[in-house]
């Protein structure tokens, strides 16, 4: 079956779901081992599966070894075959399953899978964004508030609204669940390709907390922060994370 670039992605992502849901399902392991199984397994699939139907493109995953054969490519799948072990493991509803594609550096095509809220958000299908409300609502870690984000969230008079994985926040701001997203504590490649893909092709500005593009496929995969949200509220939070540096 001949699938475009999207396609693959979301199928890649919903199936990749469904058999993580079936391994948690199972009822037999704890929740480090099954977090550690689940990203295995989860792995597993989606590597063959991009090999055999796209054999020339790069590949990036959380879970398998670098080689730095993709830096020669234009095309490097970006995969986290489960973003947000923990909360998987804690069966919980706020992780997620990405698949991306970045073409010369940029986050062009993705998927999202939530498999806990039966849904698989993606570039080549746009769901329309509910209105923002009249008090912002800014998505911090559960377990690790950037605080960045949190300071933002003070000066401007935002919620906090805590949640899981990265790609279940970014998918939040799609969804009408908040409408911010800062984050400013590490990720790596894998966390954000496949999200900024998805929040770009639905119009919503996604950048570096300094307001510089998101570049991917690069020799050192760290990625120190990121911002998702809606265009109309972009510069002004942009301009507050640049008073709280320069006033540090």
């Amino acid at each position: 079956m001949s699938m475009t670039d999207a396609q693959l992605a979301a199928h890649l992502a919903e199936v990749a779901g469904q058999i993580l849901l079936a391994v948690r399902g199972a009822k037999v392991l704890s929740d480090k081992a099954l977090g550690v199984a689940g990203d295995a397994v989860a792995n597993q699939f989606l590597v063959h599966a991009l090999r055999q139907q796209r054999p020339d493109d790069g590949l990036l995953s959380e879970e398998s070894r670098d080689t730095g054969e993709r830096l020669e490519k234009s095309r490097v799948w970006i995969i986290d075959p489960v973003d947000g072990t923990r909360e998987y493991g804690e069966e919980r509803s706020d992780w997620a399953v990405h698949v991306g594609l970045a073409i010369d550096g940029a986050p062009v095509i993705g998927a999202v899978a939530l498999p806990g809220a039966n849904a698989v958000l993606r570039t080549d299908r746009l769901a329309e964004l509910p209105p923002a409300p009249d008090r912002l609502r800014m998505l911090v870690s559960r377990s690790r508030p950037a605080p960045e984000a949190t300071e933002v969230a003070a000066r401007i008079g935002a919620e906090l609204v805590p949640m899981g994985s990265a790609g279940a926040k970014a998918m939040a701001v799609i969804r009408g669940e908040a409408d911010i997203y800062l984050h400013s504590g590490g990720q790596y490649e894998w966390d954000s390709c496949a999200p900024a893909a998805v929040a770009l092709a639905h119009g919503l500005h996604v950048s570096r907390i300094d307001g510089s593009p998101l570049v991917y496929n690069q020799a050192d995969v760290y990625m120190p922060d990121l911002l998702i949200c809606r265009r109309e509220h972009a510069q002004r939070v942009l301009d507050e994370v640049a008073r709280i540096v320069n006033a540090a």
